[in-house]
């Protein structure tokens, strides 16, 4: 019987390696480091929680079938999931196409491993698939990689025709799928080899825990996956499991209030006199609107205006009260950040320019709060 995503993620507990003796609702934390090989019996035994764990099986089972994949990995991080995916598909030498406007998490990563690895990094515009191409017909990349929409940039990225050329260049094809998330775009059916994502987002919702998953399109991907996890001991404990699997089950009722949030204060932001331009894909004012509605369910909640000075921009942060100036997004609570200050900090003035972001941008994570207060919240910060 088939069931759609949400009938799933309701369901976490049908995902357990081995039913609940107790019947449980909610399946058990085995908090524990190791595990008698003496007292176990049946197809899956377990040793050491590095290694392998009931708990976080849970998760990989289920992220597994909700990604339409062949294996999954729950990482400690969101970030050690990305470092995860260059520590199994990458080596000396090696070259990578990366779209430019990524994660400054990626973007730090990647400059370490063209230092330490003299891995070759080529930072584009994934939007021209001409160049893309020519790259790959004049380069072995190993891997391709981006995010969609790109963050904190917010383009829209046709991963049908990225993983068209992944293929035609055989190469490995990677989407950061932290922004959708699998309840709004499943990259694996769009060509991608891997989705990989910081549950620490709108997948966990909460926001009081930190992890990662990485979801590979083969068992042989997913095998080699596995091995480097658990080599360089990228595993998620089993307290974070049990945390990030409270928020799952509301996934999509709360992708759906996000964007619904997002899409009122945006339009509100884009006729007001101290905003130049509000970026977003649920507007019909972005460049890539109609592919935003075909590739996702969902548009998520997070968009960036440009204010019109960068005295404003800093006034409005500094004299919200309901906008937290915090970093990450896909919380309840609705939060800002100067990308240039914090998440994108790594990238220079030139880089940050490149990708459409400067120091008058403000990056919006809605969250579910009421809108009227968001809005009120706005106008006081900027004596509206």
């Amino acid at each position: 019987m088939s069931l759609h995503v949400e009938t799933n993620l309701a369901h976490i507990q049908d995902f357990a390696t081995q039913a609940d003796e107790h019947g449980a609702s909610h399946f058990p934390i085995y908090n524990t480091g190791t595990f008698d090989l003496k007292k176990q019996s049946g197809d899956r035994v377990y040793d050491y929680t590095r290694s392998g764990n009931p708990t976080r099986e849970v998760l990989e089972n289920l992220f597994t079938k909700v990604e339409n994949g062949a294996g999954c990995v729950c990482t400690h991080t969101g970030i050690a999931a990305v470092g995860l995916l260059f520590e199994t598909v990458l080596s000396a030498g090696s070259h990578v196409l990366v779209e430019a406007d990524c994660y400054g998490g990626t973007f730090r990563l990647l400059k370490i491993f063209k230092e330490k690895y003299n891995v070759t990094v080529h930072f584009k515009n994934f939007l021209h698939l001409d160049e893309l191409e020519d790259i790959l017909a004049n380069n072995r990349i190993d891997l391709i990689l981006c995010e969609s929409p790109t963050n904190p940039g917010l383009k829209i990225i046709d991963l049908e025709k990225i993983g068209e050329l992944s293929k035609k260049y055989n190469s490995l094809f990677a989407v950061d799928n932290s922004l959708a998330t699998f309840i709004s775009q499943k990259p694996l059916d769009m060509g991608a080899d891997f989705s990989l994502f910081s549950t620490t987002k709108y997948i966990s919702g909460h926001g009081s825990v930190i992890a990662g998953a990485i979801v590979s399109k083969t068992k042989k991907l997913a095998q080699q996956i596995g091995f480097y996890a658990n080599a360089h001991g990228r595993s998620q404990n089993p307290m974070d499991v049990f945390l990030i699997s409270l928020g799952i089950p509301t996934l999509k009722i709360r992708m759906r209030e996000h964007e619904k949030n997002a899409i009122l204060l945006a339009k509100f932001l884009q006729n007001q006199s101290f905003i130049k331009k509000v970026t977003f894909p649920a507007l019909k004012s972005h460049a890539q609107y109609e592919l935003a509605k075909k590739q996702m369910d969902f548009i998520p909640g997070l968009f960036c205006a440009d204010f019109i000075s960068i005295n404003l921009a800093e006034q409005f942060i500094e004299k919200t009260k309901i906008f937290g100036e915090k970093c990450s997004f896909g919380s309840p609570d609705s939060r800002v950040e100067i990308p240039a200050k914090i998440s994108h900090a790594t990238f220079s003035k030139a880089e940050l320019e490149a990708i459409g972001i400067s120091e008058t941008t403000v990056r919006f994570s809605v969250g579910l709060e009421n809108i009227e207060d968001l809005i009120d919240d706005i106008k006081q910060a900027v004596n509206v």
